[in-house]
């Protein structure tokens, strides 16, 4: 898509087109999580791939209806802690300039993939759970600016603020991509489990509901993407990368958020489907579900 133009709109043409505006298609992201890897390849590929599926969005006239974005992990940040020192790598910058450059022109937020979890789990003697939970605890107070942080999350989202406001992108918002908690994991994973990941999601979920922002942009509603609607059970690595879904493969669900009308599914489980048309009318029953947790971000 970086290189020719055409594939950008064959791909909208093939992937938007046939669904659109029947489905609730809100946003597009150019890969995920592409830079603070070691594929420079690809990287250097972003904005160009970012600004062609953006003129042909534009060419459809739809550029003004469905949101292009491109995801980024808390690997783009040299430092996160406490959320004022939070500055982007400088390696990275040759990448982030011109695509931050691009969506100050669009008006495209900026999204962090954002894991209280995972930072509790790479530092658990001198993290507090209940700091990553959104459960009572003493907080931090950043001794720069001297706010106060009574959960992560926040924190996080102000720390992303805050390397835009330095990289010269004071204006530019902040969404959370991604964020969720395991609900199983290996014997060194710490902090997965069903326990934590339904009071993290619970009180993620409260915490969204509250349409307040953060203490460095009180005026700047938090909005998130739960990960993930399912469980990925064919994904490899650490049992933790196959617990994050809601829901099991099977359609049941995996943790309970409470949410009226978040129940297992009437249909068969996908083992027992027989046929392709009794899959699509499966996936149909879960479609209202994906909304729920779509409008948690709305």
């Amino acid at each position: 898509m970086a290189a020719n133009p055409s594939k950008a709109m064959d791909w909208l043409n093939e992937n938007v087109q046939p669904y659109y505006p029947s489905t609730r298609i809100v946003g597009i992201t150019v890969g995920n999580e592409v830079l603070g890897g070691q594929d420079t390849g690809l990287a250097e590929a972003l904005v160009g791939a970012v600004v062609n599926v953006h003129e042909a969005l534009r060419m459809l006239r739809l550029a003004d209806r469905i949101e292009l974005t491109t995801p980024h992990s808390e690997a783009v940040f040299a430092n996160s802690y406490p959320p004022s020192a939070c500055v982007f790598k400088d390696d990275l910058m040759v990448y982030l300039r011109p695509l931050l450059d691009f969506f100050s022109k669009t008006g495209a937020p900026f999204y962090v993939n954002a894991y209280p979890f995972l930072a509790y789990m790479s530092d658990p003697e001198h993290i507090d759970i209940n700091y990553a939970l959104f459960k009572p605890n003493a907080g931090i107070v950043d001794p720069k600016t001297g706010l106060r942080y009574d959960n992560m999350f926040e924190a996080q989202l102000d720390a992303a603020y805050f390397a835009l406001e330095k990289a010269g992108y004071p204006g530019m918002e902040v969404r959370v991509a991604e964020t969720g908690w395991a609900s199983a994991g290996d014997a060194n994973e710490a902090g997965a489990s069903m326990e934590n990941a339904v009071t993290y999601n619970r009180n993620l979920r409260k915490r969204l509901f509250l349409r307040k922002g953060t203490p460095y942009r009180p005026k700047r509603v938090a909005k998130a993407y739960i990960f993930a609607l399912f469980n990925e059970n064919l994904k490899p690595g650490p049992t933790t990368e196959r617990h994050y879904g809601l829901f099991k493969p099977d359609g049941s669900v995996s943790i309970d958020l409470r949410l009226k009308g978040l129940i297992p599914s009437s249909a068969p489980p996908f083992k027992r489907v027989e046929g392709w048309g009794r899959i699509v009318q499966y996936l149909a029953t879960l479609l209202p579900c994906t909304l729920i947790f779509l409008a948690l971000a709305a």
